[in-house]
């Protein structure tokens, strides 16, 4: 075909679709370019299929090339290393649209590479690996069956904005990401200020208007090709024993092992079930031959347990812990759990808990962010752990994976609306959420364990917020929304919506469709039922803490900001850092500096805090004629001894000013001397004159004059002894 490039313009910018240049060799590979940002999105497929499978092995990677910023990498390894959170958010953002699009009896392993090769700083590229995405797999052979696309919706001042600036997304009420097809929309992910579900259900329809725009554009350019595509994996005619194990599979009985209580005890009994009926039509069979049926026939009995399921919900309301379709598990919430934290909080629903615990520290212990898109500093972090024994598996550690990734940081831009700003409280905020338990919904157990955890630890925030997950039944005859979902709810059902946020409205939405389309009435209807459900756990919450603690642990640090005029910066940080690393020796504080002259002390004790707080406003503070200070003689001359009367504010006591006549002014005073002088005058440059106070005159002095008190640290002393 060579070369071809399509354009149109998109939301006021030119979107640009190029193929045939490069990446020739993989199996659909496009170039495609919205303002200043573009990406290379390439779709590679494996010749055979992967056997013994019974899941898609499909791989996103999205490569942020720091290049494509004009940036070079950070650290001793000058090269891009393995992909960052930000790099993983964004590849789980183009996987989670296309994943369920591809055939069911398709076992080719599939790899999707999103390349970032220029990065417009205004127009974050990430969104466009969705529709990228869609299409190097329609213009390749490999199967894919519809056309996706992706776009990113922002509600500002009461207008909805498609593609929006980074500028525009600061003072954003709403921030998601939707993805869908011509028909419906089948992911949405992001943020919001507590907006209302009206304004979401606003924000989806805007977006899923724009998607279609994208995905006619992306069907005018697919009609060019005409690919053949892979040949699909046979479905397997059912042997005479297989058929014969599926009419085995007694629908009563089973119903009845599926009403098991509790997810541990329900598995075991039904995987006996299934293995009596195994062992049963396979005990005649050859130990080789018996090992070739299992797997198959444990596949169809999944498939008979996957429409049993469903059938119960849909026909009798019946789910398998025997709960209402809008019932919530019983939930309980404990806080102050362990004493040397800062705050802690455990939040159990049904068989999922989430410990949460707050850890305050200060200006130092921001994340620094280094990415393609952003650098800077992060006052908050929420980090999230699914270790294995929390599903009762064995496995070995390797660190977050992706869902630890994407499950965090939905919990944490749902949590992060209710913070305090940093002038109300100057504390860099950790949350860790551990999965002790978990049996669905884990991501909304964390929200709601990190919500209680931060008032636990006397964080000023002014309200909860709690999360609940959706789920959604979708037959022929009927369609029946789910209220709580288990994971086996999640992992049979059509869909996992997940909803956060307070009283007031959302803040944090995920949801992930697997059927064709969901009707707008559909959605309306899970949306209030998940309005209703949070309010329920809200209240619930409320009873164990409604409000903030009126203190904060002994055990976390204290912090006391104040600010300095920006010219006085370099009077606190003095020569080399002297100043203010003496400060820091002095007191056992941590003292950060900003360019503004904002000025964070950090200390275990307030007699600290207090010591080191007038150490700096002694050093940033002007002398002033009249003034009497016990400074310290630093150098002696024969015209007269220069004396420290604050840190680094040197006064000349000239001979003239001793009060009486010496021919040198050594014979009267050494380096290292404490002694009582007066300011007499300063000027302009800094340069302060003196004369000496003796303890007779002192009394005639003003009373109403201070007396400051300079006692030099032991270093300085030790200095002038050995000088001496």
């Amino acid at each position: 075909m060579g070369i071809k490039v399509w354009k149109k313009e998109f939301e006021g910018r030119e979107l640009s679709v190029e193929h045939g240049r490069v990446a020739k060799q993989a199996n659909g590979a496009i170039l495609i370019r919205f303002a200043d940002s573009a990406l290379l999105v390439t779709a590679t497929a494996a010749k055979e299929p992967r056997e013994n499978i019974d899941f898609f092995p499909l791989t996103v990677e999205y490569q942020e090339k720091f290049y494509a910023a004009g940036k070079i990498p950070g650290g001793f390894i000058k090269r891009e290393g393995k992909p960052g959170e930000e790099a993983i958010l964004s590849a789980r953002l183009v996987d989670r649209p296309i994943r369920p699009l591809f055939p069911d009896n398709f076992f080719n392993e599939v790899q999707i590479v999103v390349t970032v090769l220029s990065a417009d700083p205004e127009n974050d590229p990430n969104v466009w690996g969705i529709t990228g995405a869609s299409l190097a797999l329609n213009i390749s052979d490999i199967p894919f069956n519809d056309v996706v696309a992706g776009v990113r919706i922002a509600y500002v001042n009461g207008e909805y904005i498609v593609m929006p600036t980074t500028s525009i997304l600061e003072n954003a009420e709403l921030d998601i990401v939707v993805a869908g097809t011509e028909d419906a929309i089948t992911m949405v992910e992001g943020e919001a200020a507590e907006v209302s579900e009206e304004v979401m259900l606003g924000a989806l329809n805007k977006a899923h208007e724009a998607i279609k725009e994208l995905v006619t554009f992306e069907k005018s350019i697919i009609s060019e090709f005409n690919p053949t595509k892979m040949e699909l994996s046979p479905e397997e005619e059912k042997s005479e024993i297989e058929k014969e194990f599926e009419d085995m599979i007694d629908d009563a009985v089973l119903e009845e092992k599926l009403l098991t209580p509790g997810k541990q005890e329900r598995s075991k009994t039904v995987d006996a079930y299934r293995d009596e009926l195994i062992e049963k039509v396979t005990s005649d069979m050859e130990e080789e031959e018996k090992k070739n049926y299992i797997p198959r026939l444990k596949s169809i009995f999944g498939e008979h347990e996957k429409r049993k399921v469903r059938r119960m919900i849909v026909e009798k309301g019946i789910r398998v812990d025997s709960r209402g379709i809008d019932e919530i598990r019983p939930i309980t919430c404990e806080v102050g759990i362990f004493p040397r934290t800062h705050g802690s909080a455990l939040f159990t629903r049904g068989e999922t808990q989430s410990l949460g615990v707050v850890t305050l520290g200060a200006t130092i212990d921001e994340q620094i962010v280094d990415t393609l898109m952003e650098e800077g500093r992060k006052r908050f972090m929420l980090h999230y752990n699914f270790p294995p024994y929390s599903v009762g598996e064995t496995r070995p550690f390797h660190g977050p994976g992706r869902r630890e990734i994407g499950h965090g940081h939905l919990a944490e831009r749902s949590v992060k609306r209710i913070l305090p700003s940093e002038d109300e409280f100057p504390y860099t905020i950790r949350i860790v959420s551990e999965i002790l338990e978990s049996n669905g919904s884990s991501s909304m157990a964390t929200v709601c364990s990190a919500s209680l955890a931060l008032m636990d630890a006397g964080v000023p925030v002014k309200k909860h917020v709690a999360g609940i997950a959706m789920g959604l039944i979708q037959e022929e005859d009927k369609t029946v929304i789910l209220t709580d979902i288990l994971g086996e709810e999640d992992h049979l059902g059509d869909m996992d919506f997940k909803v956060a946020g307070t009283r007031e409205g959302i803040t944090g939405f995920q949801m992930d469709v697997k059927v064709s389309g969901i009707s707008e009435e559909v959605m309306r209807e899970a949306l209030e039922r998940a309005r209703e459900a949070r309010l329920k756990i809200l209240s619930i919450m409320e009873e164990t803490i409604s409000t903030p603690r009126d203190h904060l642990s002994p055990y976390a640090p204290l912090i006391s900001v104040m600010k300095i005029p920006i010219e006085k910066i370099a009077d606190l940080i003095g020569p080399g850092g002297r100043n203010v690393k003496q400060i820091i020796e002095d007191t056992d504080v941590k003292i950060d500096i900003e360019q503004d002259g904002t000025v964070k002390i950090v200390g275990n004790s307030k007699e600290n805090l207090d010591k080191a707080r007038d150490e700096v406003e002694n050093l940033i503070r002007e002398i002033k004629e009249g003034e009497i200070f016990e400074g310290v003689v630093t150098r002696v001359e024969n015209y007269g001894a220069f004396v420290e009367i604050l840190p680094s504010k040197i006064g000349l006591l000239h001979i003239s000013n001793l009060g009486r006549y010496v021919k040198n002014i050594s014979q009267v005073m050494k380096v290292g001397d404490k002694i009582k002088v007066k300011v007499i005058s300063t000027d302009d440059n800094g340069k302060i004159q003196l004369k000496l106070v003796s303890e007779n005159s002192g009394n005639r002095e003003k009373r109403s004059h201070t007396k400051h008190h300079f006692v030099p640290n032991r270093r300085r002393s030790e200095h002038y002894n050995k000088r001496r």
